[in-house]
């Protein structure tokens, strides 16, 4: 058995995961705005923050980890250009997931909330789901940059 290439196989896999999985929640949550039923947007937001947990917090630990191994025992250096771009890319990519979960959450909260009590929506929900939306975007589009240094590994 090759370890470099099971490493590798590790690390495609679960960047694959964290593309596919904040893809799906994005649109997930995005149409789940569109109901106006409360249990309906509560099942889509309690169903985002479990699908962030199993899945795209364990590749979001798996990724840095098989990255470094596989700079380490493949022979890149650490500073070259195309990998300090995607560490850059990959920083504001965590940064931005980590603020989308807390906003996650949060809704929720704020829906469970208005459930359990029946009082109306708080009106800091639209506001916080905009800026969930925005958030999402330099993700998205930093992963996909991150693919591409990935396959093309530019001088």
């Amino acid at each position: 058995m090759n370890i470099y290439l099971l490493v590798k196989t590790i690390h495609i896999v679960t960047a694959t995961i964290l593309f596919g999985t904040g893809l799906g929640i994005a649109f997930f949550m995005f149409w789940g705005r569109f109901d106006e039923s409360p249990p309906a947007r509560f099942y889509a937001v309690r169903t985002t923050v479990l699908a962030d947990t199993v899945f795209t917090a364990p590749a979001a630990v798996l990724q840095p980890m098989t990255g470094a191994w596989l700079i380490w025992n493949g022979g890149f250096r650490w500073d070259e250009p195309w990998l300090l771009v995607a560490y850059g890319l990959y920083a504001l990519a965590a940064i931005c997931w980590l603020a989308v979960v807390w906003i996650q959450i949060r809704l929720k909260q704020m829906l469970s909330e208005s459930l359990t009590t029946g009082e109306p929506l708080s009106p800091a929900y639209t506001p916080l789901l905009r800026v969930w939306f925005f958030l999402g975007w330099p993700a998205f589009l930093g992963l996909l940059v991150i693919f591409y240094l990935m396959v093309a590994e530019p001088a």
